[in-house]
């Protein structure tokens, strides 16, 4: 698999743009007109540094506005072309990219289009340069790519191929099995991108919210097994037009556009039965192995556990760290940082090959986490999330490993209960990439988006999740203008009304609901009136669909973290979704 990016990806100058392309392991590079244009550097500097750093200038683009115009318009248009297939002999690169005329074009005629195709493919003949026709998705007359391959037969030159881009046919729900029909040589360039299921018009949507493979809502697998089923042999190169991936630390936007392919690659391979771009297979978890909370000082955590019921089961031997236990919900506080603000620093799985999923993980891109460990501690395999967040992998029973470098403790005896979920918060710049990684790394699917009222704004929710629920990860993503969401473990139980009523009796502070909540869920569910009395004294949430019912209770905050109990009567499947608004509103509260 050869790769290409287009410099429109990503943030900064075009050096700084080539640079982290490189870094990232990119082949080669679309360069864009305006970024070149924007470059103190002359194209034959900017070719000679592509050299050094190993990268291919792949294609020059976008050039616009060719065919459909009258004659007079079509000189000028050639004019024009002359100068830009000068500067791609100064950039020492071969094709461009023409798009559908969506500005200029006022004949409807194909065999007009054609001529003036064949005609500007003869310019580029005399230039030894190659044309890459593309139907934009809102072209005035061609936004088809079928239409688009059919101006290209009808013009018949050696040097005028289609290119093929994936927002552009799926954004229309054009059926891309045709892609079939084109001969593999014809098609002389393809471009990739994701996109989420939007709404709107589609030149805000392609310009403004594009996503990398693997974050979005099209069925890239299926489009690209097309594509290489066609014969196509080029680059697969990305055209990601997104407002945020335009801000954010080129370096690392690079790695994680470089990430999307890989998955894409392998994912395809995988769909199709082809050997060539496999990774080793996805495996997920099968279960959470623990949550990891980190800070200098989590002594309130202490507490807090104590009052909701986990077990005390020891100190660590030879780190300032301690274990808490719910049945099997495990939950680590580590203090080997001088973070006064504690945090989620770290989630444990339970996985049937550890060393697998790790050499996946590092295949990806992920980076190894360093964690200390002595002589005769349980090897844990670990990356770092794109956040920082360390994800660790184990294949051998708690109890049966890490947990024994614990003492000083008690037995948990009795108690039922395990990690049911864990919300992680995002800011805007990091959401998107999060999103990935839990799909290539961790192989979680997405379940369920939605966007949830809060009083600073909408949040966005965005659940990853295993088939069988026994991994669940809810994303959420706050206003560009909000504060960092907090991140919470819910642990789940089997009766959290006798866990909530215990807590009270131990002195814990429940998040404090109000009364007009309870009055809402008189109106909206027939509850026995004693229940509802329960629930309002426990500061207890409600919800209930056909399935089931859910029951559900929150700690205060201490610093960024929080805790949630939960019960799940029947098939309920939910988060309790519509509570989250109320809930919001009383942290906000809460922090005064």
């Amino acid at each position: 698999m050869r790769t290409s990016v287009a410099t429109v990806c990503l943030s900064g100058g075009l050096v700084e743009k080539l640079q982290a392309a490189a870094a990232a392991g990119f082949d080669g590079v679309e360069i864009m007109d305006a970024d070149l244009q924007a470059a103190y550097e002359s194209p034959e500097e900017i070719r000679a540094l592509c050299a050094r750093l190993g990268l291919t200038i792949e294609m020059y683009q976008p050039f616009r506005d060719v065919e459909g115009v009258d004659d007079a318009t079509f000189a000028d248009t050639l004019h024009r072309a002359e100068a830009k297939f000068d500067t791609m002999r100064r950039l020492g690169t071969d094709l461009v990219l023409v798009c559908s005329n969506a500005g200029t074009a006022t004949i409807d005629d194909d065999q007009v289009a054609a001529r003036q195709l064949g005609e500007f493919a003869d310019l580029a003949a005399a230039h030894g340069i190659r044309i890459a026709f593309e139907a934009l998705a809102w072209g005035r007359f061609v936004n088809d790519y079928r239409h688009a391959w059919r101006l290209v037969q009808a013009a018949d030159r050696p040097n005028l191929g289609t290119c093929l881009d994936s927002f552009h046919i799926l954004s229309r729900g054009h059926d891309p099995a045709g892609i079939e029909q084109i001969p593999g040589d014809r098609i002389f360039f393809l471009q990739l991108a994701d996109a989420p299921a939007l709404d709107m018009d589609l030149l805000s949507w392609s310009r403004h919210h594009r996503l990398f493979p693997g974050e979005g809502a099209f069925a890239l697998t299926d489009f690209l097994g097309h594509v290489l089923r066609a014969g196509y042999s080029g680059p697969l190169s990305l055209e990601v037009f997104n407002d945020t991936f335009r801000q954010t630390d080129v370096v690392r936007t690079a790695a994680h556009a470089r990430r999307s392919l890989t998955w894409l690659a392998d994912r395809t391979a995988a769909a199709n039965g082809w050997d060539a771009d496999r990774l080793a297979d996805a495996t997920p978890p099968t279960g959470f192995d623990f949550v990891e909370l980190a800070g200098s000082d989590l002594t309130p955590f202490d507490a807090m556990l104590t009052q909701l019921g986990f077990r005390f089961r020891g100190s660590h031997r030879t780190k300032p760290v301690r274990l808490w236990t719910f049945g099997d919900a495990r939950i680590i506080l580590d203090e080997q940082t001088r973070d006064e603000v504690p945090r989620v620093a770290g989630i444990g799985f339970e996985v049937p090959d550890a060393a697998a999923v790790e050499s996946r993980a590092r295949t990806l891109g992920a980076p190894e986490v360093y964690r200390r460990t002595h002589a005769g501690e349980h090897h844990l395999r670990s990356v770092a999330a794109p956040d920082g967040t360390a994800v660790y992998w184990n294949d051998t029973p708690a109890e049966a490993s890490w947990i024994t470098e614990f003492a000083g403790g008690e037995a948990d005896e009795g108690a039922v209960g395990v990690v049911d979920h864990v919300n992680l918060g995002y800011r805007w710049q990091d959401f998107d990439e999060a999103v990935l990684f839990a799909n290539s790394v961790l192989a979680l699917t997405t379940a369920s988006a939605a966007e949830v009222p809060g009083p600073v704004g909408l949040v966005r929710s965005h659940v990853m999740r295993t088939d069988d629920g026994a991994v669940r990860l809810p994303m959420n993503l706050a206003p560009a203008t909000a504060p960092l969401p907090d991140r919470h473990i819910a642990v789940r139980c089997a009766d959290v009304v006798a866990v909530a009523r215990a807590a009270r009796q131990r002195g814990l502070e429940f998040l404090r609901i109000p009364q007009n909540y309870y009055d809402d869920l008189a109106a909206r569910f027939a509850l026995d009136p004693g229940f509802l009395d329960e629930l309002r004294e426990l500061d207890l949430f409600y919800d209930r669909t056909e399935g089931g019912e859910f029951i559900h209770f929150y700690t205060p905050t201490v610093g960024g973290v929080f805790l949630e109990m939960v019960e799940r009567r029947g098939d309920y499947d939910g988060y309790g979704a519509a509570n989250a608004p109320i809930r919001l509103a009383a942290q906000r509260a809460a922090r005064g």
